[in-house]
């Protein structure tokens, strides 16, 4: 049974695509210095997620609206990513916003609306 989701995900994941492409947000404009202290801040993060995960495209969309330069990581194609996501992260769930501070210190958001909220407090213009 197993076997006929697999080709109606991929489908629908498709269709999710193809709407997050046509609908997709322009990003917030920013003047050069603030834009360059946004991208030091968020340069120790990451994305772990997947192409067609519509939570992922739904936390992808918010990072574009933001003008945010966050590293999208494939956790499902990389077995690199994969395993770091799992071994490191503690479970095999996206997306997942890897946030290393200046410390060295590591936090693991799950949950696209908490990840969501957290870019928006930090980052909204």
């Amino acid at each position: 049974m197993g076997f006929i989701f697999k080709p109606v995900r991929w489908v629908l994941g498709q269709i999710v695509i193809f709407f997050d492409w046509v609908t997709r947000p322009k990003p917030v404009e920013r003047p050069y210095e603030i834009q360059k202290e946004v991208d030091a801040k968020t340069r120790n993060m990451a994305l772990y997620q997947f192409k067609l995960c519509p939570f992922c495209v739904k936390t992808r969309r918010q990072i574009r609206r933001l003008a945010l330069n966050i590293d999208t990581r494939d956790a499902r194609n990389d077995p690199n990513w994969n395993l770091e996501l799992i071994n490191k992260g503690g479970k095999y769930q996206v997306p997942c916003l890897k946030i290393t501070a200046d410390d060295g210190t590591v936090k693991w958001l799950y949950e696209s609306t908490e990840i969501n909220q957290m870019l928006d407090e930090q980052f909204a213009a």
